[in-house]
Parts: structure tokens; C-alpha cells; sequence
């Protein structure tokens, strides 16, 4: 993976939502494979050999009328990666409890300390989305239930549910980068339960667990709602997040469906993550 070339794109987007959310979905359908959000707008990752000159012609929200959106690019190289995040990444630590730091920073003390090289895959901890799933996480018995963590990213929410006791934790991500990713994090943090699979929500066919994660934008969730509901055993959680508080009713009148209720919410800068019991 070390000499994979990849073009970066910086969006500056304005308003910035829901037009960030939007453009990334379309994006994402049109091979760009990670994102990091800005104040300003959005940074898009596509490897090379994937891109072409005309790879935004069939982005939509590019000619909207409502939202004004630039961008500039620039190719990088994979191995410049590592030495950009360093800069700028900073330890963060959640209700005093966890930590999610990198390989250089001095451990803390928490009760939960975890180690992270995010690289290009999502999920540091520092979005709101992660900083609020960790909560609940936190908050949950998961002490010997078995765990999945849909759209794992870095696999850090895998990562604090071992952490936490459970006895066996299923990490899957469509990304090939972040399926590494959770890979090499796992072996990071010690974890023995914890088995990361390349893939979507077709390889859930067959499987139950206790606790269901997923921390996925709002149109797969919405697309994929029937597989986790399979998927989770009678009396399971169910923790979504990565939409908006306005979100809340189109996502709750698709998990009502399967007999789930909203059991808490947790919000943070419009962001919210929400506990389906």
C-alpha cells in the first residue's frame, strides 16, 4: 500500500449541510473511498488509477442553485500521509473515561486506553459521530454479548467493545483501506475477539449478535435497516449514528418498522447518535 498515489480534493461548501453530506454520498458512489470533513467543507480521497478528468461530471450537487461549492486538486502520495495526520492529530479523551491517542502520544489515565493509526480511514474519535457512539459504548453493558460494528473504520468502536468485555465482536467496512486499517489496529491494541471482514451488510446473512453499531451516513443505514434488524438478537441494542438531528424522523420511521424504539439520543454540534432498544 505504500506507493498507492492517490488525488486529493478540497471542497469549500456553502451552507455546509446538508450540501456535505450530499456531495460526499455522490462521491462516494463515484469511487472516491475516504473523507474528512472540514470546517469549510470536505476533503475527498481518490486512489489514482480510479480517477479521470471528468470523474465530477455526474456529481449533481455541483450545479445546484442552492449551495455554492469550489474545490481544488492535487495528487499525494501515501507515504506523505502519515506525516499530515501526525501534525494535526491530538489525543482526545471521552467523559474522562477512554482515550483514543496515537502510537506517539503519552498513554493517559483512563480506564480505557486506546491506540489508533487512522491513516486515510475514518474514525479517530475526533468527529462527532465516533465522540458519541464511544458514548455509548461506555454507557452499555456489552460484557459478554457478541458485538458488531458495521462501517468500522479505524475499528476503534470494535476496539473499546473488547475493551469492555465482549466476548466476540464482528468488524466489517466496504473500504479496503479501512478493513487494513482495522486490521493493523486490532493487532495494535491486543484484541483477540474481534474478526475484520471486507464487506457490506450481505455478509450479515446468517448471523446475530447483542449489540448492533453502525456509524454509516444516512442512506445505507436507511438502505441496510432491514439486514441489522435480522441481525439483532430479540432484546438487542441497536446504536446508529452519522446523520443529522433532522434526520431522526426518516431514520426512526424506517427502524420502527422491525418493533425498535428510540431509547436515548445524544447530540453534538447537530450531529446525533441514537440507542434503539
Amino acid at each position: 500500500m505504500s506507493n498507492i498515489i492517490y488525488i486529493s480534493y478540497e471542497f469549500e461548501v456553502q451552507p455546509l449541510q446538508p450540501a456535505t453530506e450530499i456531495l460526499i454520498a455522490e462521491l462516494g458512489y463515484a469511487g472516491f473511498e475516504s473523507f474528512v470533513e472540514t470546517e469549510t467543507g470536505v476533503t475527498a480521497y481518490i486512489q489514482k488509477e480510479e480517477w479521470h478528468e471528468n470523474i465530477l461530471d455526474n456529481i449533481q450537487i455541483l450545479n445546484s442553485d442552492e449551495f455554492e461549492i469550489t474545490y481544488t486538486y492535487s495528487e499525494i502520495e501515501q507515504t506523505n500521509w502519515n506525516a499530515e495526520w501526525e501534525k494535526n492529530f491530538n489525543p482526545i479523551v471521552v467523559d474522562d473515561i477512554c482515550t483514543v491517542r496515537a502510537p506517539f502520544h503519552e498513554k493517559f489515565n483512563t480506564e480505557y486506553d486506546i491506540v489508533i493509526e487512522p491513516k486515510m480511514s475514518f474514525g479517530t474519535g475526533h468527529h462527532e459521530t465516533t465522540h458519541m457512539m464511544i458514548q455509548h459504548i461506555l454507557k452499555a453493558d456489552v460484557k459478554g454479548k457478541t458485538v458488531l460494528d458495521m462501517g468500522c473504520g479505524t475499528g476503534v468502536l470494535a476496539i473499546l467493545a473488547e475493551l469492555k468485555g465482549a466476548k466476540s465482536i464482528d468488524a466489517i467496512d466496504i473500504d479496503n483501506w479501512c478493513y487494513l486499517n482495522s486490521l493493523e489496529n486490532v493487532e495494535r491494541n491486543n484484541c483477540k475477539q474481534i474478526s475484520v471482514f471486507e464487506g457490506d451488510a450481505t455478509l450479515l446473512k446468517g448471523k446475530t449478535y447483542d449489540v448492533i453499531i453502525a456509524n454509516i451516513n444516512r442512506n445505507i443505514l436507511l438502505k441496510d435497516m432491514q439486514a441489522y434488524t435480522a441481525s439483532l438478537n430479540k432484546g438487542g441494542t441497536l446504536l446508529l449514528s452519522g446523520f443529522y438531528n433532522d434526520d431522526i424522523p426518516v431514520i426512526d420511521a424506517e427502524v420502527s418498522k422491525y418493533n425498535l424504539k428510540i431509547d436515548q439520543v445524544i447530540e453534538r454540534n447537530n450531529w446525533v447518535a441514537v440507542k434503539y432498544i
